[in-house]
């Protein structure tokens, strides 16, 4: 047994960010395929996207990587909006695109102030 086979032992098995990733992706395409064929309706179909979202993240954590915290809050929305839908909160028709907007805007702003000087 060569060194690299040793380390492939269960004990020392480390879950990679790439797996954790392509789980949630796959997870992902199974709700959306699932949510479609069954007619669960978008409350329903948000707050399924939202969870996978979540519990990636929390995956993450658990196995020590590094918390994505845009995926973090872009599971969060995505559970509030399926609650939204589901239980029909009385919010005015104009929140949702404007924060959609500010959302955005926060995002691109981020970008910015990351990118490398020249």
């Amino acid at each position: 047994m060569t060194t690299g086979e040793q380390d492939r032992t269960p004990q020392t098995q480390t879950v990679s960010s790439a797996t954790i990733d392509a789980v949630g992706w796959g997870a992902f395409f199974i709700w959306l395929g699932v949510a479609v064929l069954a007619h669960v309706g978008w409350g329903v179909g948000l707050l399924g996207v939202g969870i996978i979202g979540l519990v990636a993240q929390a995956t993450r954590k658990y196995v020590g990587l590094k918390v994505d915290r845009f995926s973090l809050w872009v599971g969060v929305i995505f559970v509030v909006a399926g609650l939204y839908q589901l239980y029909h909160f009385p919010i005015p028709s104009q929140v949702a695109p404007v924060a959609l907007i500010v959302l955005g805007l926060i995002i691109l702003a981020s970008a910015w102030r990351r990118r490398p000087k020249q």
